[in-house]
């Protein structure tokens, strides 16, 4: 089975996985589609669209494989996030390298705001990056 995003957005989607589940996202680069991954995970937590830009969180880290990075991208910022009790929802991702710099924003968890599934972490099950049809696709299963 696979599902695009809810939002009409289509930059992102899900894939059947028996306990747990599998996100994806497209982009017109590596750093696009993880944009669109971490967008993926996050719409599992709450709805995006009421997630206020108040507060930012930034992320850099050092990783020459990229589908490590996609994982360690996708972590870190739930790690940010459950640390600072945070919703977030917009995120952008830049490279240099092997250096990735990304933000984040969000709000402090509020009333009116939905909790939905809770994401524990990106996991190197079904990891996959990868350029196809001209979109890059990042992919694998969050434990949830």
């Amino acid at each position: 089975m696979h599902a695009r995003a809810a939002d009409g957005s289509g930059d992102y989607g899900y894939f059947d996985h028996d306990a747990d589940v599998g996100i994806e996202g497209w982009g017109e680069s590596a750093e696009a589609a993880f944009v669109s991954a971490a967008r993926a995970v996050f719409a599992l937590v709450t709805d995006l669209a009421s997630v206020r830009p108040l507060q930012r969180v930034e992320i850099e880290f050092d990783e020459a494989d990229v589908e490590i990075a996609l994982i360690k991208w996708l972590n870190l910022l739930l790690a940010h996030a459950a640390d600072r009790h945070l919703a977030l929802g917009r995120f952008a991702l830049t490279r240099d390298g092997s250096c990735w710099r990304g933000e984040a924003w969000g709000e402090p968890w509020r009333e009116g705001l939905e909790r939905g599934i809770g994401v524990k972490g990106a996991t190197l099950t079904g990891l996959s990056v990868s350029r196809e049809g001209g979109l890059w696709q990042a992919r694998c299963v969050v434990d949830v």
